[in-house]
């Protein structure tokens, strides 16, 4: 037991499975499923966790009927072709003293995603549309309402004959179970509709059908949503009465409680909700579900540090802890905690970007901070260096700082050189805008990668030419960043124009009315148009794309709109920027060409994009040594591309 966190690392027993701590991490989309069954990448994602140290790992979704397939890329459990796949992750996770719990699922009118281009019907308890995808569903007859429950037990019997410790059924997020529980999705007149009791009535068959397949012996859990955060939400008086009643009926083993619904925009931030979001926020409700029912409750949601998973655990608000997105970051985070390691966490900063990202991108997770994960069968191990050779790292962003700690880790012998005093980066801007400060983590999440691994550091130094041939490197890695690109703005003579960075520092005097015109479309005019509105600025923000935040993670991007909104922020979408005078700036519609003229206008801040540093590169381009570029001077992008290149090209030395 860890005698930092005496609770957290405290065993628990639910039926005959007794997990060794109480850290688990939640069911959640992969996108690593191929041909709708288990395969070898989902089985190394997982057991990674469970060697990590976790309590437990839930297995993503896996479709319980015909009818719920909404994506191409889940688990269908509905015949036995799911068992082999599912008996291999059980083997892998078990032999590291990790229990495996699988999910069914239906996702009634949440149906996101064409299997072949053509639009699925989506089922529901009743033709009620939701907001998010703009489906319309055909109410269930009552014949297809049994099918299905029978799907719940038949899936939960195959699971279990894969080797999984228990099943969890999905209610949560607003899918069909809670659909069937709201008041305002489900209308039926006939048993399933209309009281509390019968629109409880659809999960109480659930699972009693469950239990009278798999036995009393095996464990059987519940995830639901409390809080919807969704206009067409139930409230949370209903949710939780539903529960006692749930459980006063017998059969769950414990309930597993998180906020967020996937049909409707607000309520779909909350399904993996970002940085602006409060960490252990469903933690209170958790605990009003714990002092009502007569099994354990798990809760989930912003947790990335076992401090909190402790407090909540020592303070009786749940009994185990989903630590998710903290360890897709980390998948040792708990036995760094168990051992007191806590300064070696390299903690989550819920940005979102290649965990649920990926996910809504169509392809497999990983993290902006930690790329390994999902690509644990090519980078799951540290493979050491044949030979050690002498590498020079030039420039401390994300790219570099990964490239030089995993070189490191190989075995080589890494001096990584920063111009400035301070590593980071663009990171450094990112995290100064509002709501952003956690962005920062990123650096000091990698700073400590390097100090580890035993890199030598020294700033304030620019690599020249002449630096290399002195110090006389085997390897250099080249990641000197990106800069804003220059532009040529048609009347910007006579007009008051400056860049984001140098607003972002702090540097240019913004006046009262401000454009902002955004190319990039991504989290430097979203936080920008918040940062000067705080500050009192009338703020337009003229994005050359769809929407603002086009470009990065929806969750993060539709919170964001929501604060501009009711900061006051103008949006002006399909914005190109053609000109600016003195007191105006003129635009063009993207598509149509017409003109778009903004009046009154003090200053026009431009986030028109970044050109590659890439003088370096080519002092060294007749160099005799390895050279590698990596990040921004490749190819201007994210801190995502940038830490995968490093941990790439580091990889590769």
């Amino acid at each position: 037991m860890s005698t930092m966190f005496p609770n957290l690392f405290s065993p628990l027993s639910i039926r005959d499975v007794t997990f060794r701590n109480r850290i688990f991490s939640t069911g959640h989309m992969t996108t690593l499923v191929t041909g709708y069954k288990p395969n070898e990448e989902l089985a190394a994602y997982h057991e990674s966790r469970a060697r990590g140290g976790a309590g437990l790992v839930i297995i993503e979704v896996a479709l319980v009927h015909g009818s719920s397939v909404y994506t191409s890329h889940t688990i269908m459990a509905n015949t036995d072709d799911c068992i082999p796949g599912y008996r291999n992750i059980a083997r892998r996770v078990h032999r590291h003293d990790c229990r495996v719990f699988g999910q069914l699922f239906h996702p009634g009118r949440e149906v996101f995603e064409s299997i072949d281009g053509s639009a699925p019907v989506a089922w529901a308890p009743s033709s009620v549309p939701n907001e998010r995808f703009h489906i319309m569903p055909r109410a269930m007859p009552r014949a297809m309402i049994h099918d299905v429950i029978d799907g719940y037990g038949d899936a939960a019997v195959r699971l279990r004959e894969g080797g999984l410790d228990g099943v969890e059924i999905v209610a949560s997020h607003g899918y069909l179970p809670a659909q069937f529980l709201n008041p305002r999705v489900n209308v039926r007149e006939d048993e399933y509709g209309g009281t509390l009791e019968n629109r409880v009535r659809f999960l109480r068959e659930v699972v009693d059908n469950i239990r009278a397949k798999v036995g009393n012996d095996y464990v059987v859990g519940l995830r639901i949503t409390g809080d919807e955060h969704s206009h067409d939400g139930p409230d949370v008086e209903t949710v939780t009465a539903a529960i006692c009643m749930l459980d006063a009926g017998g059969g769950l083993d414990y309930f597993n409680v998180i906020a967020g619904s996937s049909s409707s925009l607000g309520g779909s931030v909350h399904i993996v909700p970002p940085m602006f979001i409060d960490n252990a926020y469903v933690a209170p409700y958790a605990a009003t579900v714990r002092q009502k029912v007569s099994v354990p409750v798990f809760v989930a949601g912003r947790i990335n540090q076992p401090h909190q998973a402790e407090e909540i655990v020592a303070g009786g608000q749940a009994d185990m802890v989903g630590m998710t997105r903290a360890q897709i970051c980390d998948p040792q985070l708990a036995n760094k905690a168990r051992t007191g390691r806590v300064d070696d966490i390299r903690a989550c900063i819920a940005c979102n970007q290649a965990c649920i990202g990926h996910m809504h991108m169509g392809v497999g997770i990983s993290c902006i901070q930690h790329p390994e994960s999902g690509r644990e069968l090519v980078y799951g191990e540290r493979k050491p260096a044949a030979g050690a050779k002498k590498v020079l790292v030039a420039g401390g962003g994300p790219g570099g700082m990964k490239a030089a700690a995993v070189a490191a880790e190989r075995g080589h012998r890494v001096t990584l050189y920063e111009a400035t005093d301070r590593l980071g980066g663009q990171t450094l801007l990112a995290q100064s805008l509002p709501g952003r400060a956690e962005f920062g983590g990123i650096v000091t999440n990698l700073s400590r990668e390097m100090e580890l691994a035993g890199v030598e550091v020294i700033r304030n130094r620019k690599v020249t030419r002449e630096l290399v041939e002195t110090e006389a490197p085997d390897v250099v890695i080249v990641a000197t960043g990106a800069v804003p690109a220059p532009v040529d703005i048609e009347g910007g003579d006579e007009a008051h124009v400056v860049e984001a960075w140098s607003v972002v520092r702090g540097e240019a005097n913004v006046g009262g009315n401000v454009v902002i015109a955004d190319w990039r479309c991504d989290w430097i005019g979203l936080g920008l148009a918040e940062h000067l509105a705080r500050n009192g600025c009338n703020v337009t923000l003229a994005v050359d794309g769809y929407m603002p935040g086009q470009t990065i993670q929806m969750y993060v991007r539709d919170h964001w709109a929501g604060i501009l909104q009711k900061l006051g922020v103008k949006v002006i979408p399909y914005a190109r920027l053609f000109g600016a005078d003195a007191d105006s700036v003129y635009l063009q519609h993207a598509t149509s060409g017409e003109a778009m003229i903004v009046e009154d206008v003090d200053t026009l801040v431009t986030a028109l994009g970044h050109h590659s540093v890439t003088d370096l590169a080519d002092e060294l381009e007749d160099w005799t040594g390895e050279l590698h570029l990596v990040g921004d001077c490749l190819a201007p992008r994210t801190a995502e591309e940038a830490v995968l290149e490093g941990l790439k090209t580091a990889a590769e030395i």
